[in-house]
């Protein structure tokens, strides 16, 4: 009688083992995404459209040309003048920070090309301490915007970043001031500089060189502002507009220059490269 019977099989050795982050969860839209889809849709999500957040490095790959960068300043790392101590120390922080992101502080810095046009970049990354803006990043961002300045030619900010640091106290203030002099500089010499901001970019950060671009351009959704909108709504005692502080609405109210989508922000940064520039390109240009 065996023979008709259906053998038991352990409910763990029924389910399907599927690798460990093969998919991803969108947190927009909460579909769940192929991990090889949404890298080959630069980390776009293909249902909603949702820009994932992305670090330095693959910035850099989707920005500049080809094998084109060329790193600066990488030995520009921060101190801990303060020696602050909160759970964590500064100092062990610093040391997180690096080994989550692979970057040694939360800017990367260096000449590259796009779309054929010599520019300098500065790249933030969220994942070292939120983006975080301490002595080291305003250093490193002036001296880029000092190199575009010797070198006239453009120079290009991706933004991404909580805002200044608060474990170097006024020294993190005082790079607001530092890094927006140095565009001032280039503003008064005519060299051209062009604000990328991406989600999220908050604080001195937005209040210093992220938003005194000749032209400030944003990925779609991107949450920007100074104070985020909870701290707003409780110190007012109002509700706030819809979307407000994405990228969407701060278009809509002048702040912005344009919004472009990841795919196509190379092509559309070396259109209007090639104009500043002197140069011509259309819209039919290739890439």
């Amino acid at each position: 009688m065996a023979w008709f019977k259906k053998a038991q099989v352990p409910h763990d050795q029924k389910a399907v083992k599927i690798p460990e982050g093969m998919w991803v969860k969108c947190d927009t839209c909460k579909e769940i995404v192929y991990r090889k889809e949404l890298e080959r849709n630069l980390k776009v999500c293909p249902k909603c459209n949702y820009h994932f957040r992305i670090n330095a490095s693959e910035r850099i790959m989707y920005l500049a040309d080809h094998g084109s960068f060329e790193e600066l300043d990488s030995g520009i790392t921060s101190g801990d003048p303060l020696r602050f101590k909160d759970t964590k120390s500064y100092s062990s922080r610093l040391e997180a920070g690096k080994a989550k992101s692979g970057i040694n502080e939360a800017v990367v810095t260096g000449r590259a090309r796009i779309k054929d046009v010599p520019v300098i970049l500065a790249i933030m990354d969220f994942a070292f301490m939120g983006g975080s803006m301490g002595s080291a990043v305003g250093e490193k961002v002036a001296r880029a915007a000092e190199r575009a300045l010797s070198e006239r030619i453009p120079f290009v900010a991706v933004s991404s970043s909580g805002g200044a640091r608060m474990q170097e106290g006024i020294y993190s203030l005082m790079q607001m001031a530092k890094a927006s002099a140095a565009i001032g500089r280039l503003k008064d010499a005519g060299v051209p500089y062009i604000s990328v901001i991406a989600d999220p970019t908050f604080g001195g950060v937005t209040a210093s060189f992220a938003m005194l671009g000749d032209i400030i351009v944003a990925e779609p959704r991107s949450l920007i502002g100074f104070a985020g909108p909870r701290v707003i709504e409780q110190t007012i005692n109002q509700q706030l507009p819809e979307d407000f502080q994405r990228a969407e609405f701060l278009l809509e109210h002048g702040l912005l220059d344009r919004i472009i989508e990841r795919k196509r922000m190379r092509k559309e940064l070396g259109i209007i490269l090639t104009h500043l520039t002197g140069g011509v390109k259309t819209e039919n240009t290739k890439g």
